[in-house]
């Protein structure tokens, strides 16, 4: 750290630390309004999502232990695989409590502007310190407030904090404005989608009959009969040739469940061409629809080049890939429909068996392309916002510690 810059213990220049619990009850208390519940799912490293967001009744969050999440707060996740990630809550959340998961960290505003706080504890120092600290206590990675109060943080005069942070938000803005366009062009699709094939005005509907409740030359189609229904594998983990220096994109539910969007750039982890031979993993072409099909069955990505996935996917390979985004959108409107499908005592899960004998309503090819192509322009825009963000967020990491260490001036 930058010599000048004085390191305080953290414990003794905050007004609260604390995490909150779970109601009694879980998810059969939850509400679709009210108090927000924030969980550890809701907190990534600089972004707040509200995606699984769950709500509580005035009463029933009166109940629950811990603190009640202000304007400014930092939240930080503390136990599981998602330890260390922390943000900041938009006011349109409040007013909100934590569970268990979620600490919420309250600095005094005399010494810390919240926002160069937030993003010390995500600079790559702060991170791997937080990691090591949560895997040293047991099997379960967790931090507790006693490892909270002992970080030492650098404190530059409050001035300086300021114009740290309004640099490195400026980079958050332009990533937060641009998820509000992917946003907006995935939702035209939606409603593209049900405009032509739900609403059935699609082109030249005036001058199509409507036979059995379907317009005329529409047919019900299973999926089997339209599209391979391809399964996942898992290499071996006590192979390291399966993973080590792997550049074959390895796509697990967690990577699709994280991402806001149905286009997906890359899988968190590679594996090697031994590992896709030494294993069930199959490669799947790039207009390959992926859908979640254990425990969290029923989130659906594209990635646009070959990639294979875990046992947690039945990836749609359309026969005809004009109708890849069809089925992409056809399916992930019908998600109650398919998870009504899944059996399993520990978890749900549907078969490629029975996904097989799902019955879509399949328009005649001309249609269908015409959609296809109006879809995919949009979901080309989505993707080129997409890797403007990660050209952002990539640019705001590399500056971070910089800034941080004091090693630029501000």
């Amino acid at each position: 750290m930058k010599r000048s810059w004085q390191t305080i213990r953290l414990g003794n220049y905050c007004l609260k630390i604390g995490s909150g619990s779970t109601p009694r009850g879980g998810e059969q208390v939850y509400q679709s309004e009210g108090v927000s519940l924030i969980r550890s799912q809701n907190v990534y490293n600089g972004q707040f999502t509200t995606e699984g967001l769950a709500f509580l009744g005035d009463e029933e969050a009166t109940r629950l232990d811990g603190v009640t999440v202000e304007t400014n707060d930092v939240l930080l996740n503390i136990t599981g695989d998602s330890v260390a990630r922390c943000c900041q809550v938009p006011d349109s959340v409040l007013p909100a409590r934590v569970n268990q998961h979620v600490a919420i960290i309250r600095p005094k505003p005399d010494y810390f502007d919240p926002r160069f706080f937030k993003y010390f504890l995500i600079s790559p120092f702060m991170q791997a310190t937080m990691l090591s600290l949560a895997g040293s206590g047991g099997t379960r990675k967790a931090l507790t407030k006693e490892m909270i109060q002992c970080f030492d943080i650098p404190k530059p005069p409050l001035p300086t904090q300021q114009r740290i942070a309004s640099i490195l938000s400026a980079y958050d803005g332009l990533m937060e404005n641009n998820r509000r366009r992917m946003a907006l062009l995935e939702n035209a699709a939606r409603l593209l989608y049900d405009e032509w094939f739900v609403r059935l005005r699609f082109p030249g509907f005036e001058h199509t009959p409507i036979i059995d409740g379907l317009p005329q030359g529409w047919k019900h189609r299973r999926i089997g009969d339209i599209a391979e229904c391809v399964g996942g594998g898992t290499p071996s983990t006590k192979v390291p040739n399966y993973w080590d220096d792997g550049d074959i994109s390895w796509v697990t539910p967690t990577d699709v469940t994280r991402n806001d969007h149905f286009i997906l750039l890359d899988s968190e982890k590679k594996i090697t061409e031994s590992g896709l031979e030494n294993s069930s993993a199959k490669l799947v072409p790039p207009h390959a629809v992926l859908m979640t099909s254990r425990a969290s069955v029923g989130y659906f990505a594209v990635v646009g080049r070959k990639i294979c996935t875990n046992q947690g996917f039945i990836s749609i390979v359309a026969n005809d890939v004009v109708f890849a985004n069809f089925l992409l959108f056809q399916l992930s409107r019908r998600v109650e429909e398919i998870r009504g499908m899944g059996s399993g005592s520990t978890f749900p899960e549907v078969s490629r068996g029975k996904f097989r004998e799902f019955q879509v309503q399949l328009p005649p090819q001309r249609i269908v392309s015409d959609f296809d192509e109006q879809s995919a322009l949009l979901l080309k825009q989505i993707r080129i916002l997409k890797l403007q963000n990660h050209k952002l967020r990539a640019a705001r990491d590399l500056l971070l510690p910089r800034l941080m260490s004091g090693e630029i001036e501000v």
